[in-house]
């Protein structure tokens, strides 16, 4: 049976210089001894599985809300998807991958129910009411260091500084950086992120574009004739023999996402390969201080240290493009976003007239709220919810004789 200490010396043996090696990491917000037999890595990946917030990503969805059927990606299996392929990148690049791992699990705990279409109606909420805005890597940075109570000693899971920070600047077009302003000094270290972190944004984003091609054609919201259009899709289109007369229809689409999938993570690690050369980083920190530089100053003064080739990019943001116009602006998307926005603003709306139906574990009452705070908790509530949850709720508050 290996050790801690063995398995951590193992990751000097095989992992790249520019890697995060686990004893190397900043620590936590509480100290804890060691595990003998688990990495600090290991041990945060096993705190977030067993949290109440990761097993509610089974009943919170993606683009497709639940009411709308049990075939689209829930951010459960969006979460493993990440979680896999960000994995495939790292072996690839000889990085940690029980940070990577962690980082993927976690990176999604903060989003409400109902998907983007949730998280935006909490957030106009909350700007019209002159809040802080809502963001999910906040949030999820909150739920790690706050409102799950798995401990006695201290509030959170208390994960190390490097998983905390990749969750807090976690960064895709959906997904906006938090600020370290925004945590109230919960931080160990404000840093940059790892280069394990960065690489679970470059697989989140590979898995919503070509997973949500998936959902989109299952749901006839986007068809094949549209992402004809797309140069990257066509490429893909061939690579598997052409769009076939007759047969299993729904095999090509597996094909041709798998396709689509394996062309992108092998231009990233190709691409990234070159830049890497380039930079040639000797130790995690460097990476960290360069990231670090690069969140700070923007890309227009520092070239970001990881990316796919310029065609692969311009190819995938005009793929980008045709499901925002086709796919994300569909009439029955646009239902389905318009509804879940007025079911959480309806229940906002009479929780914050009457902040007494709230539960007392959410809002003790020994105690006074302004009304900035009551809108923190009310928000931090509908965020905790699951799309079914939340529709519950919301039929107890507005249908007669529902049970209370």
């Amino acid at each position: 049976m290996r050790t801690r200490k063995e398995i951590e010396e193992l990751e000097d043996k095989i992992l790249a210089p520019y890697a995060m090696k686990s004893k190397y990491s900043v620590g936590r917000l509480y100290k804890e001894n060691d595990h003998s037999g688990r990495t600090a890595y290991q041990r945060d990946r096993d705190r977030i599985v067993h949290c109440e917030a990761f097993r509610k990503l089974e009943y919170k969805t993606q683009v497709f809300v639940i009411f709308e059927g049990d075939y689209y990606r829930t951010r459960l299996t969006h979460t493993i998807e990440v979680a896999q392929l960000a994995r495939t990148i790292g072996r690839n690049l000889r990085l940690n991958e029980d940070l990577i791992e962690a980082v993927a699990l976690a990176h999604d705990l903060g989003h409400p129910p109902f998907g983007h279409a949730g998280e935006d109606a909490l957030n106009d909420i909350m700007k019209e009411a002159g809040c802080r805005k809502f963001n999910h890597n906040v949030r999820s940075f909150d739920i790690v260091t706050k409102f799950e109570k798995r401990y006695p000693d201290f509030d959170g899971l208390n994960l190390t500084n490097e998983v905390m920070i990749g969750i807090l600047k976690h960064q895709t077009i959906f997904d906006d950086p938090g600020s370290s302003k925004e945590i109230k000094g919960r931080l160990v270290r404000d840093e940059g992120a790892t280069f394990e972190a960065q690489v679970v944004d470059v697989a989140d984003s590979l898995a919503y574009l070509n997973h949500d091609i998936d959902d989109g054609l299952t749901s006839g919201c986007i068809t094949k004739e549209d992402l004809m259009q797309s140069e990257l899709w066509k490429k893909a289109v061939e690579k598997v023999g052409g769009v076939p007369k007759s047969g299993n229809l729904e095999m090509f689409k597996y094909q041709v996402v798998k396709m689509l999938i394996d062309m992108q993570v092998r231009d990233f690690l190709e691409a990234t390969g070159e830049r890497l050369e380039k930079f040639a980083f000797k130790n995690s920190k460097e990476v960290k201080d360069y990231n670090f530089k690069l969140s700070r100053d923007g890309k227009k003064t520092v070239e970001p240290m990881i990316g796919f080739s310029s065609t692969m990019a311009h190819e995938r943001n005009h793929l980008q493009s045709i499901l925002n116009e086709k796919l994300y602006h569909h009439y029955r998307v646009e239902r389905m976003t318009t509804k879940a926005r007025r079911i959480l603003k309806s229940i906002f709306e009479v929780y914050a007239d009457n902040p007494k139906q709230l539960p007392y574990v959410v809002c003790p009452r020994d105690r006074k709220y302004s009304k900035n705070a009551i809108y923190e908790i009310i928000c931090d509530y509908i965020a905790s919810m699951t799309d079914r949850f939340a529709l519950d709720e919301y039929k107890k508050l507005f249908e007669p004789y529902q049970k209370v």
